[in-house]
């Protein structure tokens, strides 16, 4: 068909959908003001969503305890394991989560929903769509793809440093068991991904009971060491943070990029804002996931001072599992590994969730999409993400072999997108919400300062392993952005010749044989007559009684409401031209939107329907546009992307295509 006839959200302008340039969003906040959950309600009370989100969202910032607390100080830049360093990390690690997580994400970006969505995207939809077709818009649309691109590195490594680090624990059960680690991980891991085709729906009944039994273990652990210790409380108080960075600046500073190992999962929590709500989620942190996590990290510490130096030094090699009686550890090891598995899978789903958002807006081309629930619509496996993702897990356990080695990977996506979401939400407070300046001002550069120098810190350790998902990030804003751009390029070209419908259907009338039946003409756009049609004509000489020429667009929003789903214009002599509209998050099955609907002159019998797609085989040249490789690199993402049959859902017994080539 004519490219993928959906709207997109390319660089420098707003993603298409709505008639007049403005996206259908809800009201936003001004200072202080609610904001409406958005036109899908959650099924459930809200006690039960909020147990749900605990077994689905709060995976990976739960499974952090078990690495970052290590990290700071047997990391690449390694501290003294003392009163001073040890108060001053838990005093970091405790402001670090209530800044980043409590303040910025849970407080303020959870406020800023896309009709219900959060994320990203959904956020750079929400922005866009307000400041419209202007450069702001381009530098917002490019922000996004960016915190996109550092997700799929993110993505690869969270299964890998979680996964390796429970595994890990079995050293502390028994030394013997360190040549098993590695192979126990992989095996892990490759069935994690060999289980995403047959759906997690069943498996995820058991997230939420796993993760609060693993969270409950966390705070009793911890507890069982603090009232030995209570005095590493304290740590509360910032002035211990405050007095580490006067004591040793530089290693405080690079400390910084072991710290923020106890926020990774932020971003997930208001990406994931859309499953549960906005309500039931903050119900869950406050309550219960944070002051389990904080227990933890001030238990870890207590237990560290309670030792004498050389015992210290060995149990900071993996203080998480050395919490337990020695008798207790190996449970503690299978319900870590098991807590790693269900934020692996989040992980995964994740993925999979804003691939398909990135299709629906125009960044990423038709990918083969499987539903693997009857119930829930967000349910979905897209195979290719599911096997790069586990290729590029297991290229990563075997370069880096140990979870500390891998740490220093880890932190540049999370804080690159952390540092992207504090830039998209200061546009937030002028654009959308109208913040006064003397407002807006301050509280934006607390968080810049905060997140630019947790990126900063992390940004030391590109060369021990930061390199690898910023090359992951590289590799797909490039690909993201070329099919972004080459699509603009194609529908300009394909524009630049385009014959007005109505003048063609006027003129076609008379010219041709009409036969019984009606015809669906896929268009990429609302502009002048879809190739398939003429190539029709020119070939076959007749026209059916009923000819649609119908375009798919997905709007800046989540969901269409079923009101604004059709425009149908009547162009004559049996011509109409159809608009269908979804939400980047529904899914595009176009026979069950036409089954339910008599519009175009009548219901539409799928057996007496026919659907003609247009195939373009591109020809890269040298008209102005972009380079000759980034042509050819958008021609093979074209010849490579699933069938528009496929992704429309189409009958596959009526469906036509017909080619034509297209220079570029």
């Amino acid at each position: 068909m004519d490219d993928a006839s959906r709207g997109s959200a390319g660089s420098g302008s707003r993603p298409e959908g709505t008639q007049d340039g403005t996206a259908i969003v809800d009201p936003l906040p001004g200072l202080g003001e609610p904001l409406a959950q958005g036109s899908h309600s959650h099924g459930g009370g809200l006690g039960k969503l909020a147990l749900g989100a605990i077994g689905v969202v709060f995976g990976d910032i739960g499974t952090s305890p078990i690495y970052a607390f290590r990290e700071t100080f047997v990391g690449p830049h390694p501290l003294a394991i003392d009163e001073l360093h040890i108060l001053g990390v838990v005093s970091l690690i405790f402001w670090s989560m209530t800044l980043v997580v409590s303040v910025q994400y849970v407080g303020i970006l959870m406020r800023a929903d896309n009709k219900g969505q959060g994320g990203s995207l959904a956020l750079v939809a929400l922005i866009s769509g307000k400041l419209r077709n202007t450069q702001a818009s381009g530098l917002v649309v490019l922000l996004g793809v960016f915190a996109t691109a550092l997700f799929y590195g993110d993505s690869m490594i969270t299964p890998a440093v979680s996964v390796l680090s429970a595994v890990e624990g079995l050293t502390v059960v028994e030394a013997r068991l360190t040549p098993l680690v590695l192979p126990i991980a992989l095996v892990l891991l490759i069935a994690l991904f060999l289980i995403q085709k047959s759906g997690t729906a069943k498996v995820g009944a058991l997230f939420a009971p796993v993760m609060i039994v693993y969270f409950i273990v966390l705070a009793v652990l911890g507890v069982y060491h603090l009232v030995q210790l209570p005095h590493v409380l304290l740590a509360l108080n910032p002035w211990y943070a405050v007095q580490f960075f006067l004591t040793d600046k530089l290693l405080a500073f690079l400390a910084l990029g072991s710290v923020v190992l106890a926020v990774t999962g932020s971003e997930a929590l208001y990406s994931d804002m859309g499953h549960f709500g906005r309500g039931p989620m903050r119900i869950s942190w406050f309550s219960f996931v944070m002051p389990c996590l904080l227990l933890n990290y001030f238990g870890q510490a207590a237990m560290i001072l309670g030792l004498d130096d050389a015992a210290a030094a060995e149990a900071m090699r993996n203080p998480f599992f050395n919490l337990a009686p020695e008798t207790l550890r190996l449970p503690l090891v299978i319900l870590a590994t098991c807590a790693t598995f269900i934020a692996s899978q989040a992980v995964i789903s994740g993925a999979f969730s804003i691939t398909h958002q990135a299709m629906q807006l125009g960044f990423i081309p038709r990918l083969s999409t499987r539903h693997t629930s009857e119930h829930e619509v967000g349910q979905i496996y897209i195979p290719f993400v599911n096997y790069a993702l586990m290729w590029g897990v297991i290229v990563l356990v075997l370069i880096f072999q140990n979870s500390s080695n891998l740490a220093s990977a880890y932190g540049i996506a999370v804080t690159g997108a952390m540092l992207i979401d504090t830039c998209l939400m200061t546009v937030l407070f002028v654009v959308l919400w109208r913040w006064p300046l003397w407002l807006t001002v301050p509280v934006a550069l607390v968080f810049f300062i905060v997140d630019g120098t947790y990126f900063a810190a992390n940004a030391a350790k590109i060369a021990d392993g930061g390199w690898f998902p910023l090359l992951i990030g590289f590799i797909a804003f490039t690909l993201l952005t070329t099919w972004n751009k080459g699509r603009l390029l194609m529908r300009q070209r394909m524009t630049e010749a385009a014959l007005p419908l109505n003048v063609f259907a006027k003129s076609a009338h008379g010219s041709a044989a009409r036969v019984p039946g009606t015809a669906i003409f896929m268009a990429s756009t609302n502009i002048g007559v879809p190739s398939a049609l003429l190539h029709n004509i020119k070939h076959n000489k007749v026209l059916h009684e009923r000819v649609v020429v119908l375009t798919v667009e997905v709007q800046d929003v989540p969901w269409v409401e079923p009101t604004e789903r059709f425009s149908v214009t009547n162009l004559g002599e049996g011509f109409y031209r159809l608009t269908l509209r979804y939400g980047f998050m529904e899914e595009t099955d176009v026979p069950a939107a036409l089954a339910h609907t008599e519009i175009c002159g009548g219901r539409f019998e799928m057996m007496k329907t026919s659907f003609f797609l247009s195939r373009q085989t591109l020809l890269p040249s040298a008209k102005p546009g972009m380079a000759i490789w980034r042509e050819k690199l958008f021609a093979w993402m074209m010849r490579n992307a699933a069938s528009a049959m496929e992704f429309f859902r189409l009958p596959t017994n009526r469906v036509v295509e017909l080619g034509s080539q297209l220079e570029i």
